[in-house]
């Protein structure tokens, strides 16, 4: 029997499980079957807590509800940050986290409210990974035969973030997986669509990855801010509104991405997995 926690930020649901203390290990069918939401428990990833590595208070495993294993989850990061702390595996409030991609830090400031600091984003093509001739501020694809255009970074996962002047005209459910799986991103790719609102204002919806759309991404959200920030865009501090509620980012123009968002913890379970 499998114990687990469900939680969400923002809507962003993350099913939590204990590598810690016990081996998991399981099957990306068996991963698809906790994500369904139908005949699972539901979910957008599914997030697995393990011993730390090279210094790290814990290492997190992110599993897209695809059953893929990815690089990293902000959202999720945050949502074991508390998690951690609720199993009483930690009596620290400020965590090192690594993940098959990044270094993460959490500040743990109460079980509703996590504060998550990032490497710093990388705008290279190399780094997301995005084939082109030119590293440049701006790239196009070709999409239901239309010309896209957006700006591609890194914040531990890649990210195509694309400026719109109407968030609900976006064709989202057409371009998402359009881009998602175009062959110029070789490992595929999440793709925000922003709008700026004001200096410290945004507007965001997003297509995760080897899951569709989502109500919050925190990932997708840093990734906005400083896209948008690097066009000239916006200020520092940047309230970002996404369909599951608001979540904070701050980015300088250099040096480390500071999310800020409220976490909630459902409810806790068991599944025996060979019924998934």
């Amino acid at each position: 029997m499998l114990e687990f926690t469900k939680m969400h930020a923002l809507g962003n649901d993350f099913v939590m499980l204990d590598g810690v203390r016990h081996v998991v290990d399981l099957t990306s069918a068996q991963i698809k079957g906790l994500a369904d939401r139908h005949r699972g428990i539901g979910c957008d990833q599914v997030i697995v807590a393990e011993r730390g590595r090279d210094g790290t208070d814990f290492h997190m495993r992110v599993f897209n509800a695809d059953g893929g294993e990815v690089g990293q989850c902000g959202n999720g990061a945050r949502c074991l940050g508390v998690w951690v702390v609720q199993q009483q595996l930690t009596s620290s409030r400020q965590l090192l986290i690594s993940t098959a991609t990044t270094r993460l830090e959490l500040e743990v400031r109460t079980e509703q409210q996590v504060q998550l600091k990032t490497a710093e984003p990388d705008f290279t093509l190399a780094a997301v990974p995005f084939q082109a001739e030119h590293d440049e501020s701006l790239h196009s694809i070709e999409v239901d035969g239309e010309r896209v255009t957006f700006s591609v970074v890194s914040v531990g996962n890649p990210h195509a973030v694309i400026l719109v002047e109407n968030l609900d005209k976006v064709p989202l459910s057409q371009w998402g997986p359009a881009i998602e799986n175009h062959h110029r991103f070789p490992e595929g790719t999440n793709v925000e669509f922003l709008l700026p609102l004001a200096r410290d204002r945004l507007a965001l919806r997003v297509w995760e990855r080897g899951v569709g759309e989502t109500l919050a991404c925190g990932s997708g959200a840093c990734a906005a801010m400083v896209t948008a920030h690097r066009l000239g865009l916006v200020d520092d501090c940047v309230a970002v509104e996404l369909p599951g509620g608001i979540a904070t980012v701050r980015w300088s123009g250099s040096g480390a991405v500071f999310l800020d968002g409220p976490v909630t913890t459902v409810y806790q379970g068991q599944i025996e997995p060979t019924q998934i």
